[in-house]
């Protein structure tokens, strides 16, 4: 049985949950959405963020801006659009539905 292998499953299926949650707090960039991600050691790899902001924009529930930086290129700033307001919505029900139904599960004697 491979532990990491399932453990990297697991955390697959809610990342986008959490991304979209972490920028609907407000505009976020790439090194704020990897520095949130983390706090809650939730680890992500940029690898691994990038193509899922640009699949989560490329969908529609993502925009972005551009913002100057002091200290180098500008600086790409995601929000979310209505659409991505509404689907992150979908997903708290779905997500507090899933985690009742598993705690059921396996709390059950």
């Amino acid at each position: 049985m491979d532990i990491e292998n399932s453990k990297a499953q697991m955390k697959k299926g809610i990342l986008e949950y959490c991304i979209l949650a972490v920028i609907s707090k407000g505009e976020a960039y790439a090194s704020d959405i990897l520095e949130e991600m983390k706090k809650s050691e939730l680890i992500v790899v940029e690898g691994t963020l990038y193509p899922l902001l640009t699949r989560l924009k490329n969908d529609g529930l993502l925009s972005y801006n551009w913002v100057e930086s002091k200290s180098g290129p500008p600086r790409k700033y995601y929000q979310l659009t209505k659409e991505g307001e509404n689907f992150l919505q979908v997903l708290k029900s779905t997500w507090t539905q899933l985690v009742d139904a598993v705690e059921r599960v396996v709390n059950t004697k």
